[in-house]
């Protein structure tokens, strides 16, 4: 019997809002009803970006990193340590968790199915040979736009058509930015595993600079739409990238701001729901 506090701990839980945030986005952008957020097709995918899509992010990423992953102070309590012998366990049990949730979408509609697809290839091959986009500095990043794919997928579900363009962008770099970051604390690890990231390429300060650059586009994309919450989020993240840059320090000096993240993602997240939900139906 699988342990579950070890999965959940391989899910990781604290991140489960970048998967389940923009798909509830995604259906308050388009649902015609309040009542829509509720039907069947709609909690199905719900529930798959909690538990279920994230162990296979998390878990697919764990599978393959023990190699640095041991040399992670990171890993040792504030994160779960996949050993090479729990391996083979792990990948059939997000396989088993996953499968009913394709066979579900090729029900619904092809267009779901094609983007629940593409979600699972960025999911895997980030991490999995022979792409492994986490070892190419640049791509690693790219990759990182999965986290706005519930959202279309959301949207899609409803609507049949692709949401504004613009939205996506700005949500694109906002992910891009997110996952730049979240390498700086770990590029002591990686140079140590030879592993090759974006943090590692770039280096803590101008990684630092990057996110920056990135989370000014996103806010600026998003002003187009939404010009308070695209203001508001600019102001925050862009905030937190100046206080990154003046703590200085390394990947260490960033790991406590690293771990205030989950909180402001949570609740950027949650205003950004009740905005949309706010335009839209009151």
């Amino acid at each position: 019997m699988p342990d579950i506090r070890f999965l959940l701990k391989v899910s990781r839980p604290r991140f489960w809002i970048y998967l389940f945030g923009p798909y509830i986005v995604g259906l308050a952008a388009v649902a015609n009803a309040v009542t829509e957020l509720l039907n069947p097709p709609a909690i199905l995918f719900g529930l798959y970006f909690l538990l279920p899509a994230n162990l296979l992010v998390y878990g697919i990423n764990d599978i393959f990193d023990y190699e640095t992953d041991r040399l992670n102070e990171k890993k040792t309590g504030y994160e779960a340590l996949v050993r090479p012998e729990a391996r083979i366990k792990l990948a059939l049990i997000i396989f088993a968790i996953n499968i009913p949730f394709i066979v579900a979408a090729a029900f619904i509609t092809p267009i779901t199915l094609l983007w629940l697809i593409a979600f699972l290839f960025l999911s895997v091959f980030y991490s999995a040979p022979p792409i492994r986009a986490k070892g190419i500095p640049i791509v690693d990043s790219a990759f990182n736009v999965l986290y706005v794919f519930p959202g279309i997928l959301a949207y899609q579900l409803f609507a049949g058509a692709f949401p504004p363009f613009v939205v996506v962008a700005a949500a694109a770099f906002w992910t891009i930015a997110m996952h730049a970051y979240s390498a700086i604390p770990d590029i002591d690890a990686d140079h140590r595993a030879n592993i090759r990231t974006i943090a590692t390429f770039l280096g803590s300060t101008n990684t630092l600079i990057f996110c920056l650059l990135a989370y000014l586009a996103s806010a600026l994309l998003l002003m187009t739409e939404a010009p308070v919450v695209g203001v508001t989020l600019g102001v925050v993240y862009t905030t937190l990238m100046l206080i990154s840059l003046a703590v200085g320090r390394g990947s260490r000096g960033v790991f406590p701001i690293y771990r205030v993240f989950p909180w402001v993602n949570t609740i950027s997240g949650f205003a950004l729901f009740w905005y949309v939900v706010a335009t839209r139906f009151l």
